[in-house]
């Protein structure tokens, strides 16, 4: 597939890098040399410098061949005018990024169809949500929800303590016959993924991603070493419109919520529009204010600024005073590694979230597509098509590639854990994990 990425921030190089690994043509249009430079040093893309709003600049990055166009610059007007630009070149199919709620909502569907974008992604509104669902399994580094809700996949790292704790997934997996609720899809460990096989013993330390029917995610969480339950007390350091979203939706659901802007002006704003959330004017790295507010008290402290430096020394801070968990937004993914080693809890990053809206159009008839920012591995949702190759088949006789496994199906609305001897019918919702580069391969099994 031939794809155009209008912007080389932090957003547009992770959807760059994810589309041209899994072997696509890609152009880059920036209008800053300096990021742009930084990106075709590190990737195997076209670097056209430049507007996507010019109609030369998108003609020298390919769009009249283009399949799809992607707008991820971090203005609206300039992303809605490359998808009509790119329509009026004969690209399929568009992808923007759009932040403000204005041009999100219905009454702006006229100007959004007027500006041929098929497919809108909000990375604020994507993180916001991440961020909720972490809330919803404390001790979780990531929490994705599939099939409507009905499958569950949850990550975290095992500790020293947890029943699962130096057993063999097989000896495991003997407690729970016939009817398995669970299954450990993938594991990390010592900085490689794997799929694990029966004779895996899991160690402490090891991330697990557990797939996990919905009824059951309550009694996964203590055999991981984690308290079930949920973050009733919250601090957010930062207002900007992922903090806000995640401030109202708290709030909505009566929990406490504290959160500190460092703009008076914002800090205002903020005050007169989130009902049931205190906003406090201040620095998040001002140690006495933090101090001052109790932020050891709290079940979690989430630092969302755009600043990475000053969400880490926050988080640390946090952490120290004794925070349950701490969640750090984070724009370089360099860092990630560092976070692990000093302790804070969980890192999100706003790229992921992006790349995921763009992988599902990529990807082709797929309902969902999830990656992390550990790990090379996808999780797909996809339905199985009447008359394919896995329609009547079991799963053990089907082929797969051995980095592809099927988590968990859903039929007639109820999930099931996908074994070697279940049997997949047409119209089944299938959750499965695979490398990047096994994915086309996988998709021919389910039409």
């Amino acid at each position: 597939m031939r794809i155009v990425v209008v912007g080389a921030g932090e957003v547009g190089s992770y959807v760059a890098q994810i589309l041209s690994e899994a072997g696509n043509t890609v152009s880059v249009v920036e209008v800053n040399a300096k990021k742009l430079h930084n990106l075709a040093e590190e990737l195997d893309v076209l670097a056209v410098e430049g507007s996507g709003t010019h109609p030369h600049i998108l003609r020298e990055a390919g769009i009249r061949k283009a399949d799809l166009l992607v707008a991820v610059t971090a203005h609206d007007e300039v992303n809605l005018v490359a998808c009509l630009l790119a329509k009026q070149h004969g690209v399929e199919r568009t992808i923007a990024r759009i932040q403000a709620r204005n041009l999100r909502e219905k009454d702006a569907q006229e100007l959004r169809e007027a500006m041929q974008a098929d497919t809108i992604i909000d990375p604020d509104e994507e993180t916001a949500h991440e961020i909720l669902d972490l809330l919803s399994y404390p001790g979780a580094t990531d929490v994705t929800v599939m099939a409507e809700g009905e499958v569950v996949v949850v990550g975290a790292k095992l500790t020293a303590d947890a029943p699962w704790a130096n057993r063999r997934l097989a000896d495991i997996a003997e407690e729970y016959e016939p009817d398995w609720n669970f299954l450990v899809a993938v594991l990390t460990r010592k900085g490689e993924t794997q799929i694990p096989r029966a004779d895996t013993t899991l160690t402490p330390g090891d991330l697990l991603r557990v797939v996990c029917k919905r009824r059951a995610r309550r009694t996964l969480l203590p055999l991981l070493g984690l308290a079930p339950g949920t973050h009733r007390r919250v601090m957010l350091l930062g207002g900007g419109r992922t903090a806000e979203i995640v401030g109202r939706r708290l709030a909505e659901r009566h929990a406490e919520v504290v959160l500190i802007e460092r703009s008076l002006e914002r800090a205002q704003e903020l005050s007169e529009d989130l009902d049931g959330v205190l906003v406090i004017h201040g620095d998040i790295t001002d140690a006495e204010l933090l101090e001052s507010e109790g932020v050891g008290s709290f079940d979690a402290v989430i630092a969302l600024t755009g600043k990475d430096d000053a969400n880490i020394l926050a988080c640390l801070y946090a952490k120290s005073m004794g925070a349950s968990e701490t969640i750090a937004v984070l724009h370089n993914l360099a860092l990630r590694t560092l976070l692990r080693d000093v302790g804070i809890d969980v890192a999100l990053s706003p790229r992921t979230a992006s790349a995921n809206g763009v992988l599902r159009y990529v990807r082709g008839e797929v309902a969902q597509v999830a990656t992390y920012l550990s790990g090379d591995f996808e999780i797909i949702e996809a339905e199985v098509k009447q008359g394919s190759p896995a329609d009547g088949a079991e799963v053990k006789e089907m082929g797969l590639p051995k980095d592809v496994l099927i988590g968990a199906y859903v039929r007639d609305g109820k999930a099931q854990i996908g074994r070697g001897r279940s049997e997949l019918r047409g119209r089944d919702h299938i959750v499965v994990f695979a490398r990047p580069d096994t994915v086309d391969e996988v998709k021919r099994f389910f039409g």
